[in-house]
């Protein structure tokens, strides 16, 4: 369950988790164990990648693509996992995003919402911090653990729009389950106040609501 009835909260101040860590979570004891943060860089551009490193989006027009809903777990678990790696390492997003991909064996339309799903967040990145700030205006975006922030990064694109077909709550409720996977203890209460304040504000299409994920 939603509570939108829980605002802010102070943001986690954990040490951030490795790429790695993001890629696959150690567990220890149930939770989520985190070290600081480091990666080594990545191989070549691979075909889905520009010459610049950004993702090549003439193949994922919309969200609008008939991925089932596990599909769509995943893929958003990619996106994070993409955005992670950007955001701390500075490698380019085109292939980071190639090298994820390639490990995952999704189909055409779970990729094309991937690609989506990371070539939005990376176009409107100043926006999204925008908004973030907007929502969470008691902590700088720049200050917020970086899973966090790529997390609402993520959400706040696909909740705001209007390609997207996913109900509100789907997304949040899983942002919610991201956090605790890459989190810490308090990261998922927080993403959670942040985007009922969010949804509270976005204007949505009309039919956004209605639509069966």
């Amino acid at each position: 369950m939603i509570d939108h009835t829980q605002h802010l909260m102070e943001p986690p101040v954990a040490a951030e988790p490795t790429v790695a860590d993001v890629v696959k979570p150690a567990r220890a004891g149930g939770k989520a164990t985190h070290k600081a943060c480091s990666a080594t860089g990545r191989g070549t551009v691979g075909p889905d990648a520009k010459a610049d490193g950004s993702p090549d989006q003439s193949n994922s027009k919309s969200a609008g693509a008939a991925a089932r809903p596990a599909e769509r777990i995943r893929a958003r678990r990619t996106a994070l996992q993409v955005l992670y790696e950007v955001d701390c390492t500075g490698h380019r997003p085109g292939i980071a995003l190639d090298y994820r991909q390639a490990e995952e064996g999704y189909s055409a339309e779970t990729l094309a919402f991937l690609y989506w799903l990371v070539s939005g967040v990376i176009r409107y990145k100043d926006d999204l911090d925008s908004l973030i700030g907007r929502y969470a205006p008691e902590w700088p975006v720049d200050k917020l653990a970086i899973v966090d922030r790529n997390v609402l990064r993520l959400s706040i694109f696909e909740l705001s729009s209007p390609d997207a077909d996913a109900p509100p709550k789907v997304v949040i409720n899983e942002a919610v389950e991201l956090a605790k996977t890459f989190g810490s203890d308090s990261s998922p209460r927080f993403i959670n106040g942040v985007l009922g304040t969010a949804l509270r504000e976005i204007t949505l299409p009309s039919d956004y609501r209605q639509v069966s994920r």
